[in-house]
């Protein structure tokens, strides 16, 4: 199959998805009481959402930073920032592009090795790139730890939710079959990067890929060579205190569910941040679903408020991307 064939049939299954989970979540709304409803809330909370996600850009880029200062410490914090809100920006066209985008970003700004050769830069997209994996995965992890928390420490209230909704339907669909998958993948993987190994010296192809692992394999070690590595965790509880500022401000908004506690909005925060997981162009539908199910699900809220919390968190949030991507995208096009 052609490249951009595949490349098109990409973006239609991800476009696909992201309707059909719009339609299952807007489905059973009646529009008048949701307009109703639209009307009645608090948007100085809205807009102390869109600040706190401002902000949680910021502290982001800072974090990522200090990733990318063992390899070039001439990387600014506003170059880091950008790429952040580009990223988010690319997010919109195709999921997880964005990515692969922020390291283009970094690796332009990156000051060169040797001034001979402009295109050899101290911060190599491999390396750049390791970063990204390095912080997605602490990212991940602390999600999963916090929703671990969470979910322990209020089982009687949440545990049903995931045992009943989660759980429960991917094992019936799943069964043994999909652990056997997982460990089958991770085989394969593991079975091709030792072939690229041994074929190293042998094979140019082998070699090239295997200089990317390693550069890679650099970028995701960059934390060890960290200065101030407590900054990093002290950014990282900044940024989760933000995202939960964010929560907290849209539950204020919506009169609705503004008897929701802070514990709560900690619980919908991470809850969403699984809904961003699913592949689809910046979460939307996905994110709408997966809200509006916990909603209902642990507190009884019918589905058209969990969808009008929902809608308001998203798209306000997804205005703060657009707009700071679209701006960072052109201070760094007219940066020389």
């Amino acid at each position: 199959m052609k490249p951009t064939i595949k490349n098109i049939l990409k973006y239609m299954l991800s476009f696909v998805l992201a309707f059909v989970l719009l339609w299952f979540s807007f489905r059973e709304v009646e529009w008048d009481t949701f307009i109703s409803e639209l009307r009645k809330c608090n948007w100085g909370y809205i807009l102390l959402s869109m600040v706190a996600g401002s902000v949680a850009f910021w502290v982001r880029g800072l974090r990522w930073r200090q990733l990318l200062l063992p390899f070039d410490d001439s990387i600014s914090s506003i170059t880091t920032f950008n790429g952040i809100n580009i990223a988010n920006i690319s997010n919109f066209v195709f999921p997880r592009l964005g990515e692969f985008v922020r390291c283009g970003v970094i690796v332009r700004r990156s000051e060169p090795v040797d001034s001979s050769d402009p295109l050899r830069k101290k911060a190599s997209y491999d390396k750049v790139l390791g970063t990204v994996v390095m912080e997605r995965a602490w990212e991940l992890l602390v999600m999963i730890l916090l929703l671990g928390v969470v979910i322990v420490g209020g089982f009687d209230r949440y545990g049903p939710f995931f045992v009943d909704e989660i759980w429960g339907p991917m094992s019936q669909r799943f069964g043994a079959g999909i652990w056997a998958m997982l460990a089958g993948g991770l085989l394969l993987i593991a079975g091709a990067i030792y072939l690229i190994w041994r074929l190293r010296e042998r094979n140019g192809f082998c070699q090239k890929v295997w200089g990317v692992f390693k550069g890679v394999g650099q970028g995701f070690a960059s934390c060890l060579k960290m200065d101030r590595k407590w900054l990093f965790f002290a950014y990282t509880l900044l940024i989760w205190l933000l995202y939960w500022l964010m929560a907290a401000g849209t539950i204020w908004a919506v009169p609705s569910i503004e008897g929701l506690n802070l514990i709560d909005a900690l619980f919908i925060s991470l809850i969403g941040g699984l809904g961003f997981a699913v592949p689809v162009p910046g979460g939307i539908g996905a994110f709408h679903y997966v809200i509006s199910l916990a909603l209902l699900g642990v507190y009884g809220i019918p589905m058209e408020t969990g969808v009008i919390y929902a809608t308001l968190s998203h798209s306000s949030q997804a205005l703060t991307q657009i707009l700071f991507g679209a701006g960072s995208y052109v201070y760094e096009s007219l940066r020389k």
